[in-house]
């Protein structure tokens, strides 16, 4: 079934998604899984906080964020690897760990610790948070969530539904520029090719996958 498209600012996407997610967890009798998705830069990792911030205004402790990026591969086997430069990529993810994990998750009744993702560190912390036995709905976000390859194809199924976040690709770049240079880690030249060679194709990667969301949220934003 095709995606339902539409144009909205963040605030016009929190406003319908929240009532919706409320309306499939009283549905459901049971944990629940939203997928919050798209490229890089598009702004998924922050409208999915504010999901959850929204749901446990509403129902305190009923939601919670399960991020992605905890399963990056550790940097050091990375390193060792030789894949340093494609950080980032489908390849240099833990995905069938991820997919096991969020299986784990939905059917979990006592409480899980997963692994986060720092970007001072440039690389994964153990036990980053605490899935507590009450949590009702999960907000799952990440780029690969739609991916049909790979260990990546087991995710869809275990979404109960699927938001994909659509920004325009020069938006994004310039977005991506400045989240590299406030790190501070690098040079913006290393900044400005790691950008072209990995996070812009990840970006074009992804969006491939939009058609098997469920709704595909153009985001109306200026910067």
């Amino acid at each position: 079934m095709a995606p339902l498209h539409l144009r909205l600012t963040p605030q016009q996407a929190l406003s319908r998604l929240v009532p919706h997610i409320l309306e499939l967890e009283s549905q459901a009798h049971r944990r629940i899984a939203i997928g919050v998705t798209g490229g890089p830069g598009t702004g998924k990792s922050t409208l999915a906080a504010e999901l959850v911030t929204m749901l446990n205004a509403t129902h305190p402790g009923s939601a919670a964020l399960v991020p992605m990026d905890g399963f990056h591969i550790k940097h050091a086997k990375l390193e060792e690897m030789g894949q340093t430069d494609r950080k980032g990529a489908p390849h240099t993810f833990e995905g069938a760990d991820f997919v096991n994990f969020l299986h784990h998750l939905k059917a979990a009744t006592t409480p899980v610790s997963g692994p986060g993702y720092s970007r001072k560190i440039e690389d994964t912390v153990e036990n980053a948070f605490t899935i507590q036995s009450e949590v009702r709905v999960l907000i799952v976000e990440g780029n690969y969530l739609l991916l049909t390859d790979g260990p990546w194809a087991g995710v869809k199924p275990l979404l109960d539904y699927s938001v994909f976040i659509d920004v325009p690709r020069d938006l994004v770049k310039a977005r991506l520029l400045k989240r590299h240079g406030e790190e501070g880690l690098f040079t913006e030249e290393r900044n400005r090719a790691h950008i072209e060679r990995n996070d812009l194709p990840n970006y074009d990667l992804v969006r491939l996958s939009q058609d098997r969301a469920d709704v595909v949220i153009a985001m109306d934003v200026e910067h």
